[in-house]
C-alpha cells in the first residue's frame, strides 16, 4: 500500500513565506507518521516537503521537494499516486476539511475525519454547542464575554494550540480588547484553575478508544497561553473516566475517525473539554514509545478497535521561536 502523508507545514504549506515558529511541532509529527507507517509490512510512503528543509533518505520512503510554483500541482500528482492519504494541516479557514474533501474526491482511503466532523470540529463555539447537547461536560463557550464573570480566556473561534490564546482580568478587560479595534471569530471562556490535559484517542463511526491520557506543558506568559510540550500517557485511567468521556465525545460527533485530540481541563468538578482535534496532535509523536503498540497501525485496522497497553510517560518538549 502507498500512504500519502501529507503535513502542512512542512509540506509545503508554507511555500513562498518565512517558515513558522511552530515548524518543530509539524516536523515532529510528520517524522512520526512516516516512521509508524514505514516500520509495517508492505506499506509506502509517498510524501511533500518544503524544498528549504532537510530531505532524508529512508527504505520505504519518496520524498519530493517542492515549493511555492509546483506546491499544488506536486500535492495533486502525489495524491494521484496513492492508494491512501493522511492529512495533518490546521483547521483554521477550512483548510483540514478541504484537504479532507479533495481525498475523498479523489477516490482514495482518507485516514482521517470525514470532512463534516472537521467543519465542526474547526469551530470551538459549534464544538462546545454539540457536545454539550450530547450531555458532555466543557467548559462554557460564547461570543461575547458579557455573560462571564472573573477571568476570562479569549482565543480564536478556528485557532489551533495556544494560538493567539489570552487571558483578562474580567469580562470588562475582555470586551475592551474585543472591540478596539473590533476582532471577529473570537470565543471567550471563563479561566478553569485545572490540570491541561488532552486525550488521544481512536476514533470510527461513534466509536472511541482511549490510548493516553496526556499532560500539556501549558504556562502564563504575560497574557498569553504558550505550549511547551507534552508528557504522553502521563496519566492512567483506573476509575475510567476518560475512557468514558471519549466515548460520549465520539458519540456526539460520529464522523471522527483515526487518531484524534481532545484537550480538556481536569478542574475540581471532574473533566471538562476545552476542544476537540480532529487530526493528529503533537501528543501522536510519542504514542509509539509510550504504547505497546503502533497507532498507525491500527488506525489502518478500523473498524476494528484492537487492545493496545501504556508501557511509560514520554515527555515531548517544545521550542517555539
Amino acid at each position: 500500500m502507498k500512504v500519502f502523508v501529507f503535513e502542512f507545514v512542512t509540506g509545503g504549506g508554507y511555500a513562498g513565506q518565512a517558515l513558522p515558529g511552530f515548524l518543530g511541532d509539524g516536523e515532529l509529527m510528520w517524522r512520526a507518521l512516516v516512521d509508524d507507517l514505514i516500520a509495517l509490512p508492505g506499506m509506502e510512503v509517498l510524501t511533500l516537503r518544503d524544498a528549504r528543509l532537510a530531505i532524508p533518505e529512508q527504505p520505504g520512503l519518496t520524498v519530493v521537494a517542492t515549493d511555492a510554483t509546483r506546491c499544488r500541482s506536486d500535492f495533486m500528482r502525489c495524491l494521484d499516486a496513492a492508494d491512501a492519504a493522511w492529512m495533518v494541516a490546521p483547521e483554521s479557514g477550512g483548510l483540514l476539511e478541504s484537504l479532507n474533501r479533495q481525498v475523498e474526491a479523489a477516490g482514495k482511503w482518507l485516514l482521517g475525519c470525514r470532512p463534516d466532523a472537521v467543519h465542526i470540529a474547526a469551530s470551538k463555539h459549534a464544538t462546545a454547542a454539540r457536545l454539550a447537547g450530547a450531555g458532555v461536560t466543557t467548559v462554557p463557550t460564547f461570543a461575547t464575554p458579557d455573560l462571564l464573570t472573573g477571568a476570562v480566556v479569549a482565543k480564536p473561534d478556528d485557532g489551533v494550540g495556544c494560538e493567539d490564546t489570552l487571558l483578562f482580568a474580567d469580562a470588562a478587560a475582555a470586551q475592551a480588547w474585543h472591540d478596539t479595534p473590533p476582532r471577529a471569530m473570537h470565543v471567550f471562556q471563563p479561566y478553569v484553575a485545572g490540570e491541561s490535559l488532552s486525550l488521544s484517542l481512536l476514533c470510527c463511526d461513534g466509536q472511541a478508544q482511549l490510548l493516553s491520557v496526556n499532560r500539556q506543558h501549558v504556562r502564563l506568559a504575560g497574557d498569553h497561553f504558550e505550549f511547551h510540550g507534552v508528557t504522553v500517557n502521563a496519566l492512567g485511567d483506573g476509575d475510567g473516566r476518560y475512557a468514558a468521556l471519549a466515548a460520549r465525545v465520539a458519540a456526539a460527533i460520529p464522523g471522527l475517525w483515526g487518531y484524534v485530540g481532545v484537550d480538556l481541563i481536569a478542574g475540581a468538578f471532574g473533566p471538562m473539554v476545552l476542544e476537540v482535534n480532529p487530526r493528529a496532535t503533537v501528543s501522536y509523536a510519542g504514542l509509539r514509545a509510550a504504547l505497546d503498540c503502533n497507532p498507525a497501525q491500527h488506525v489502518l485496522a478500523l473498524p476494528e478497535m484492537r487492545p493496545c497497553r501504556g508501557l511509560r510517560p514520554v515527555t515531548l518538549e517544545m521550542t517555539h521561536v
